[in-house]
């Protein structure tokens, strides 16, 4: 009788073992859950915040070549207003001098 006592204490210690292994498994489970989540929140912030800043970057050096070649077409421009002034005024000496000569 006593083996039969000793055999049904092992057995519902093993059960009551078995129940609390389960119930760390599910905590330790639901740790590992929250545990996840927090990384990957962390992770998609990061990742957003390095393609903000990487928008940002692309941003400015768009805007600096932008500017670089504003400033280049307008010297580009200037020089070409200087070239067809200089041109004219040649034209317009020529002309003064054919007016004068078929004047006099």
């Amino acid at each position: 009788m006593t083996a039969i006592s000793e055999a049904i204490a092992a057995i519902k210690k093993a059960e009551n073992d078995a129940d609390k292994l389960i119930e760390d498994s599910n905590t330790r489970s639901l740790e590992i859950i929250e545990e996840s989540k927090i990384k990957s929140t962390e992770i998609v912030d990061t990742a957003k915040n390095s393609a903000h800043e990487e928008a940002k970057d692309i941003i400015f050096n768009a805007e600096k070549k932008a500017k670089e070649e504003a400033v280049s077409i307008s010297n580009q421009a200037a020089k070409d207003v200087e070239n067809i002034k200089k041109t004219s005024l040649v034209n317009v000496d020529e002309a003064a001098s054919i007016i004068v000569k078929n004047i006099l």
